[in-house]
């Protein structure tokens, strides 16, 4: 890190309603970032469908560094770094699969799949060599929460249960919407890069002022109504849940419109199997209402980001550059309802999908303007005037209110500048 700059100190930087451009493209910043927030918190790695059986493997990350994310033979899951304790090569270059071990192809050290050096050749070299000191690297602690795993490369710290405090909720809600009451990360994922850096695209998921500019054309295009939820009419809310976590609240705006599965732009007609299933498994009026409330559009600091059909996982890889990896979700025990949520999951984020590009778009012409010499400041001050607590507690503005990137500034202040 460079002497040039004290980035544990973010006064001067972070106002209450504005923060400094050279937040998000200063590269000292940025190391600084991985350090205090990627490599010390809890970040979402995947999920534990996508590693089903034992012996299940496939690549995840946290931030630029790369993880085999494994099940072993007894179940336990493991967060591998995908490098060899010999002399530096990764081991795995496979997305996924199923192995009981790895291999290194540069001198054939081999590690079972629970990081454990298993052997290597020509073993009369190595007399006396703890093998036990040459496993590969691990992320210290892992935790699931509904099947959501998460990594933390501090060995001691806050629990996932408390770094994800009020964000449990969102989850909650969206596995109810199961009439088995899992979701399934089964439909592979896109990936998505753009020149920007990763606190817009993390700003961005819960801004609830952008949707009518920029997505005009898909909004007119699909005639989803999607539109009409960020209106300066609508009921929908942006709420801060604390710990950097917000959701833009578009159960008010659901409800009003009373129907199940309007949330989807559709009717409970045209989903007879799913709608008996979520009676007979929740009873018909709780089903009835997790059928009208529908999904949540909640950002979970700093990279989980559950788009009502889709989940997007945030990949910091350098100060202007992130991969947004997005899957289609699939609900246990609902296939008619899973094949049209991959169905819209390619119109909009696909790669001939309108959505994504819309946003894409727009982050890489902030990454540029930000670097302009004056003004030097982002305004982030919408709605300050009417920014209210609601019954729970939590600070609540309007669904175009800025609250959302408000409350996330003051925790990633506080994760800075902590000793």
């Amino acid at each position: 890190m460079g002497a040039t700059r004290d980035t544990r100190s973010m006064a001067g930087l972070i106002e209450a309603e504005r923060v400094h451009g050279s937040l998000y493209c200063d590269p000292e910043i940025f190391a600084a970032e991985l350090e205090r927030i990627w490599y010390r918190g809890w970040v979402y790695v995947g999920h534990a469908s996508e590693i089903a059986r034992p012996n299940d493997f496939v690549m995840k990350s946290i931030g630029p560094q790369a993880l085999i994310m494994t099940r072993d033979q007894q179940g336990d899951v493991h967060l591998l770094l995908n490098r060899c304790s010999h002399r530096g090569a990764q081991i795995c270059v496979t997305k996924k699969g199923n192995a009981a071990s790895f291999t290194c192809p540069y001198h054939a050290w081999n590690f079972k799949n629970d990081g454990r050096l298993h052997g290597f050749p020509f073993p009369s070299g190595y007399e006396g060599v703890d093998k036990a000191g040459l496993g590969l690297a691990r992320v210290p602690r892992v935790d699931s929460y509904k099947g959501f795993v998460f990594g933390s490369f501090a060995a001691t710290g806050p629990s996932l249960d408390e770094h994800l405090g009020a964000g449990r909720e969102a989850i909650d809600r969206l596995v109810r919407n199961s009439p088995e009451g899992e979701v399934e990360i089964t439909a592979g994922f896109l990936q998505h890069k753009v020149k920007a850096n990763w606190k817009f695209l993390l700003e961005n998921e819960t801004d609830g002022y952008h949707p009518q500019f920029v997505h005009a054309s898909i909004f007119s295009v699909a005639e989803s109504g999607i539109g009409s939820l960020y209106g300066g009419k609508s009921t929908a809310v942006t709420r801060y849940l604390g710990n950097g976590h917000s959701e833009n609240d578009l159960r008010p705006e659901f409800r009003r419109l009373g129907k199940p599965l309007g949330w989807f732009g559709t009717d409970a007609q045209r989903f007879p199997e799913y709608v008996s299933r979520m009676r007979a498994a929740h009873g018909t009026e709780v089903a009835d209402r997790i059928m009208i409330d529908g999904t949540p559009h909640t950002m979970i600091f700093p990279n989980l980001f559950i788009a009502e059909i889709q989940i997007f996982v945030l990949q910091a890889v350098a100060v202007d550059e992130t991969v947004q990896h997005v899957t289609a979700l699939q609900f246990k025990g609902a296939p008619e309802l899973n094949r049209r949520l991959r169905q819209q999951t390619m119109g909009s984020v696909g790669s001939a999908g309108f959505l994504l590009a819309d946003d894409a778009e727009m982050y890489e012409r902030t990454q540029r303007g930000v670097q302009s010499r004056d003004p030097q400041w982002v305004f982030l001050g919408r709605g300050v005037h009417r920014e209210r607590v609601d019954e729970q507690g939590f600070r609540v503005g309007d669904v175009t209110d800025e609250i959302a990137s408000r409350g996330m500034w003051e925790h990633y202040r506080a994760l800075m500048e902590a000793a």
